[in-house]
């Protein structure tokens, strides 16, 4: 579209915003951020959930020359983005795990035509060497990255992988960065401008209260919640509703009860088949009454504005979250009832995934010693790592990202290991393609991959040291192959590329620092779920409150929420814990006896009797021995003062 982006009227924009996308006028914030991005100037977006994020993009990308690249962590954020774009007649696509090689291929064709305006990827896409060597020759005029809140490690929801996105961004040449979330803090927005070199005057945010939410924190008892639950969800006329639960068990339980009481209920979390979750979302985006009961998998990126009422049957993990969760209610501007049922014994749960992240010192001396073994350039798989040094994959990357941030260590460009390919032609027609050496080449390269049953299997390493090549060119070779339709290929085997930048040399002192790393982001996790208890409990108004934790000052009472109509909770009651029994201090003894390495200190015996797994614990199969777990009622501190004492 030939327009002159720096010039443009308000009218004309409104124009083009009626002409494109349908609408009549831009909502608060749209205008100021699409006036920044089209002048040049990189920008930030901080309007609640259902503000109207994405047209903050959209719009400017129909105008901008180049590219659009849009990341996001949410698949279904991308899938519904793009079938209504496309159903707009604007040219959009998205690469992520559910499209099949031969529709991927057709996305990036498009991309390399020039005939899409914006692609949707995941950040962990950038981890793909063919996806980064495609992109890096594409022009980006814009670099707009939703859930921004993730690239700080002040957040609620801190992803190591973020920080990698403003080099990403400038390697790639990008014009403009455009950073969006709903849930910043003060503390995080600054993180967000920091590290987007974006100025104070270019971030946009809108207000974040909303009047026709009604917020309310309902104190239950376990044995009474499911019919408080049932009762709450009759009486309301029949409207869309989401219930939000901690535990993948407890969604299909719950789900279970509510459609034996005779509600149109369906269950949805990370567990269930890809398949099985995606007709659960387009059912409960098609029905005016159907209810999702969901852990927080549910719900990111879905637009459906007429939901009705959000019930949280097990609290959220931080007033972020909350704010997140209850922002999908009432998007339509109509009255929506968002209410916590809040049983005291939860807590405990809660904590607990706070301290599930956090490993064991001994863990982490293995994390440092793995890294002084390394050579100055070296390749990790943090899977691999996290098994050796027996922490989760995501600590990992946590510990990983705080060496970059200390420069003790550089990132460079991952890749993967093993190329596994399907002919779909005869490798003698595919090598009558090439003449002489890469012939030769050519011809070595599939001598070398291992037949399997449908599939053929290289390894790029070992490959690359029987042909004395550089393994990119085997990587280069096998990706033209794919790219002319002579094979399907997939990757696997993902490492990640990295640098030292300074000589590791006190081993004790790096593991401490690394330890207390952790222990500081597990402290934060429970300091986060404080101020959310805070504010159920509160005896002022709960809106106003919610309003002040992000920055914005909120005068008067709402009138809306529990206080204001009465009903605050005035003292949460202290849950009646069970003790320690001496059957679990005894046979942790016993155990620990028997598996030093994995139970040596109070921690990880702590770790065992709270549910806590490990990747060395689930390999050992001590998550089936009968005291696992048996103190996951119990307070994680109560459980490591009755080991210690």
């Amino acid at each position: 579209m030939s327009i002159d982006c720096t010039s443009t009227s308000v009218s004309e924009l409104t124009r083009l915003l009626h002409e494109k996308f349908g609408l009549s006028n831009f909502r608060a914030g749209q205008l100021a951020v699409i006036q920044r991005l089209l002048d040049g100037k990189s920008a930030a977006a901080i309007f609640p959930t259902g503000g109207g994020k994405s047209l903050c993009y959209q719009f400017p990308a129909i105008l901008l020359d180049g590219l659009t690249l849009v990341v996001s962590p949410l698949m279904a954020l991308m899938r519904e983005q793009v079938d209504t774009l496309v159903g707009l007649g604007i040219s959009a696509g998205r690469l992520d795990s559910s499209l099949s090689a031969e529709e991927a291929r057709q996305v990036m064709q498009g991309v390399r035509a020039g005939e899409t305006k914006l692609l949707y990827v995941a950040p962990e896409r950038f981890f793909n060497e063919r996806f980064r060597e495609f992109i890096s020759g594409i022009p980006i005029s814009l670099f707009a990255i939703d859930e921004a809140h993730c690239i700080s490690q002040w957040g609620h929801n801190f992803r190591p992988d973020y920080l990698k996105l403003t080099k990403i961004a400038r390697q790639l040449g990008a014009e403009r960065v455009l950073a969006l979330t709903a849930t910043a803090t003060p503390t995080v927005l600054d993180d967000i401008r920091r590290e987007f070199s974006i100025a104070p005057e270019d971030a946009v945010q809108t207000e974040f209260y909303r009047s026709n939410l009604t917020l309310r924190f309902t104190l239950c008892q376990q044995k009474t919640r499911d019919g408080v639950l049932i009762e709450r969800i009759r009486s309301q006329a029949a409207a869309s509703t989401l219930v939000y639960v901690t535990l993948q068990k407890t969604a299909e339980s719950v789900a279970e009860k509510l459609v034996a009481a005779g509600i149109d209920a369906r269950p949805y979390h990370a567990g269930l088949e890809d398949e099985q979750r995606r007709a659960t979302q387009d059912w409960f985006m098609q029905s005016d009454r159907g209810v999702v009961v969901a852990t927080i998998a549910f719900g990111m990126g879905v637009d459906k504005s007429n939901i009705r009422a959000i019930y949280h049957y097990n609290p959220s993990k931080s007033i972020e979250n909350l704010a997140q969760e209850i922002g999908r209610a009432g998007r339509d501007g109509q009255p929506a009832v968002c209410e916590t049922l809040l049983v005291p014994e939860d807590r405990v749960v809660l904590e607990n995934f706070a301290y599930g992240d956090t490993p064991g010192l001994q863990s982490v001396r293995r994390f440092v010693e793995f890294l002084v073994g390394q050579p100055e350039r070296f390749y990790v798989s943090y899977y691999s790592l996290a098994y050796d040094a027996d922490m989760r994959d995501t600590v990992v990357r946590t510990l990983m990202t705080y060496l970059e941030l200390q420069e003790v260590l550089e990132a460079t460009a991952p890749r993967y290991e093993t190329y596994k390919f399907k002919p779909k032609v005869a490798s003698t027609d595919i090598l009558k393609q090439f003449d002489g050496e890469r012939r030769q080449f050519a011809s070595s390269v599939l001598a070398l991959s291992v037949k399997k049953k449908i599939w053929f299997e290289i390894s790029l390493p070992q490959a690359a040291d029987r042909l004395k090549c550089d393994r990119a060119r085997i990587a280069k070779m096998l990706d033209y192959f794919a790219e002319k339709g002579w094979v399907e290929l997939q990757v696997t085997g993902l490492v990640f590329g990295y640098r030292k930048l300074k000589p590791i040399t006190d081993i004790d002192s790096l593991s401490q620092d690394l330890y207390q790393v952790s222990l500081d982001r597990e402290i934060g996790e429970l300091t986060r779920l404080d101020e959310l208890y805070l504010l159920m409990c509160a005896d002022s108004c709960q809106s106003a409150l919610l309003s002040q934790h992000f920055g914005q000052p909120h005068t008067g009472e709402c009138g809306h929420c529990s206080v204001c109509e009465g009903a605050g909770i005035d003292e949460l009651p202290e849950p009646d814990y069970p003790r320690v029994g001496d059957s679990a201090t005894t046979g942790i003894r016993r155990l620990s006896r028997e598996k030093p390495d994995l139970l040596g200190d109070a921690r990880q015996q702590a770790r065992f009797l709270c549910g806590l797994s490990s990747p060395k614990m689930i390999r050992a199969r001590l998550t089936q021995e009968p005291l696992y777990g048996c103190c996951s009622a119990i307070p994680f501190d109560r459980v490591i003062e009755a080991l210690t004492t």
